[in-house]
């Protein structure tokens, strides 16, 4: 399993959830604390103001679930499927993604703080004007993915794929173009001069 930032291990658990079939449960409002997900299958899930604390999910399927102003907050997502599931106003902070899929992924506002994505393959997934300061994205394969309107100040970028990646309205501040592929990246004005600075050049009118 990949690393948690700085060290930190995973939340301990205390209950075990294994194969059931949650396939379009409506979660809203449930709340569940330190409780370990074994294959369970949560296709097409909906659920607004859910709350999950503490939770490990291993091989849990997400796939075309929708979640809305819900929590996950220092939750471990282990081979877990998102396939075109969708978070609007979520809060996942500290939470740690090892071996997942992102095929389609929307997320949408909401705060991913101090999350690890380290080496995720977001090629295909999009972020929408959402908070991921001081994420782990070492490594991660953004070809083509959509990051835009997101803080990513005080992240981990280093050896990031951004090629084509729409970063435009994001804080790229972090990012130090010398080790990650920026090639075809998508950026705005401001952000152009960001990188110049970053690069050593002297940017004047």
């Amino acid at each position: 399993m990949a690393d948690r930032k700085n060290g930190r291990p995973a939340a301990p658990t205390e209950t075990t959830v294994s194969s059931e079939n949650w396939d379009s449960r409506d979660l809203t409002g449930e709340h569940h604390d330190s409780v370990l997900f074994v294959d369970v299958d949560m296709t097409e899930a909906t659920g607004t103001g859910a709350t999950f604390t503490g939770c490990t999910f291993r091989g849990v399927r997400f796939n075309a679930s929708t979640h809305t102003d819900s929590a996950f907050v220092n939750c471990t997502f282990v081979r877990c499927g998102f396939f075109d599931a969708a978070f609007s106003g979520c809060k996942l902070v500290g939470s740690m993604f090892d071996a997942c899929t992102y095929d389609l992924l929307k997320v949408q506002g909401g705060d991913w703080s101090f999350t690890g994505l380290p080496g995720a393959d977001l090629r295909r997934a999009s972020f929408t004007d959402v908070r991921m300061r001081e994420t782990d994205l070492t490594g991660a394969r953004c070809a083509g993915a959509t990051l835009r309107g997101v803080d990513l100040s005080g992240s981990w970028l280093h050896k990031a794929d951004l090629t084509g990646c729409d970063l435009r309205g994001s804080d790229i501040t972090a990012l130090d173009p010398l080790t990650v592929e920026l090639k075809r990246a998508v950026i705005d004005p401001y952000q152009a001069v960001v990188i110049a600075t970053a690069l050593g050049l002297d940017v004047r009118d």
